[in-house]
């Protein structure tokens, strides 16, 4: 396997959570049961990652999710075209026998020639079994000791190696970082805006492509990098923005001479409720009930 080909697909940040190193074992057990939510599409990748898990029983639960995939929810992930050739691959190895499953999958686009020579196969192999006559307890232990087996060799089955966008940070230098953080998507802009490196989580307020929705996400966390807020504080676009600029009063990260500029044009409804609040400093909630007093001598 030295020379395999190693290829990435990225998935959510809510699921990458689930295949971390540092995630608690009872966080994925829950994710291999099925008591988490997930995108038809991210349903296999994750369980082929826990599947490789240094532990036997999240391994073991992940490998009986593997093999456990039916009905509807099958069909619709062997449907979907953004799941990746890889998986379609790992989803044909394991329940390419069923018919259905195995028409879904080659007539997905996706489906890539590797996937389609193993269905034909398979195909084949079933119609000369059907041939002969067969011990259906024989049939049943066989199917057993291959779900058994199959963790040991799902390494040597799919060659791909999948790594999660947060992995792929993990794996990245400094500029690598910066770069992304400029041209990234959403997902990227989201994870990296949390990075130690304050070169890096900068960058992502200067990227281009990012939403006054993002933005406002990014004002209602608590951030290492004063300087992202300080941006947004200064950009005219952005803090025309109600929502901004009152998440940007709620933050305490925020510098006060802006908290204070923005603090004025608040509703007073919203003041109201920042006078009473114990989330902001004693200096906001004193203002707060100045602006009040004097916005009812002025009725």
């Amino acid at each position: 396997m030295a020379d395999s080909k190693k290829i990435t697909v990225s998935i959510s940040r809510d699921a990458a959570r689930y295949v971390q190193p540092d995630t608690p074992k009872s966080e994925k057990l829950k994710a291999v049961q099925g008591e988490v939510k997930f995108l038809p599409a991210e349903i296999p990748l994750v369980l082929y990652y826990l599947s490789r898990d240094p532990d036997p029983e999240i391994r073991s639960a992940a490998v009986s999710g593997l093999h456990g995939l039916s009905g509807q929810l099958l069909l619709e992930i062997c449907d979907d075209r953004s799941v990746h050739p890889g998986i379609l691959l790992l989803l044909a190895k394991i329940h390419g026998k069923k018919q259905k499953v195995a028409e879904v999958i080659s007539l997905n686009p996706a489906a890539d020639d590797q996937t389609l020579r193993y269905l034909a196969d398979c195909s084949q192999q079933t119609n000369e079994n059907t041939s002969t006559s067969s011990d259906p307890e024989s049939e049943t232990a066989e199917g057993d000791a291959s779900e058994e087996s199959f963790a040991e060799e799902l390494e040597d089955e799919v060659e791909e190696e999948f790594k999660s966008t947060y992995q792929l940070a993990m794996d990245m230098g400094v500029s690598e970082k910066i770069k992304m953080a400029l041209t990234g998507d959403k997902e990227w802009r989201m994870l990296l805006v949390k990075d130690k490196n304050k070169l890096v989580s900068g960058s992502v307020i200067k990227n281009p492509r990012i939403t006054e929705g993002e933005v406002l996400i990014i004002t209602k966390c608590q951030l290492n990098n004063d300087d992202i807020l300080r941006e947004i504080c200064n950009n005219k676009d952005w803090t025309k923005n109600y929502q901004i600029r009152k998440s940007l009063v709620e933050n305490s990260k925020t510098p006060i001479q802006y908290t204070l500029r923005f603090l004025s044009g608040l509703t007073v409804k919203d003041l109201g409720l920042l006078a009473k609040s114990k989330n902001v400093s004693s200096v906001i909630a004193t203002q707060a009930r100045r602006l009040l007093m004097n916005k009812e001598k002025e009725k």
